[in-house]
């Protein structure tokens, strides 16, 4: 049995131009993997709505305070949220509004 491809040329050229790799492929991956811990989707979720500091998105979140400055460290370090210092408090808010606009999207896709 001879395994010929049925894809045409022009179709197997934008896959290979188009599916990424190396670097880009593993920064999408690590994009993704934000949205793969439920604490880190709600923390972005509070902060989608308003900047807040730890000792208020654990109360609002109802997770202790070393679980929220963990994940707010891990995703500062992705470059998804900035923070601010006012005084001895430091506010957390998003970098931009990319990353809810993916929430959203999923929600939408998902039909919640």
């Amino acid at each position: 049995m001879q395994n010929t491809m049925l894809l045409d040329r022009r179709t197997k050229e934008l896959v290979t131009e188009y599916v990424p790799e190396g670097e880009v492929l593993n920064s999408i991956v690590c994009f993704f993997s934000i949205f793969a811990d439920a604490t880190r989707v709600r923390i972005l979720s509070a902060l989608a709505i308003s900047e807040m500091c730890v000792t208020d998105l654990s109360r609002v979140l109802n997770v202790n305070q070393t679980t929220v400055s963990h994940q707010l460290r891990l995703l500062k370090n992705l470059g998804i949220v900035k923070c601010e210092r006012q005084g001895k408090i430091i506010f957390y808010s998003l970098i931009n509004d990319t990353v809810n606009d993916v929430m959203l999207k999923g929600v939408e896709f998902l039909g919640c």
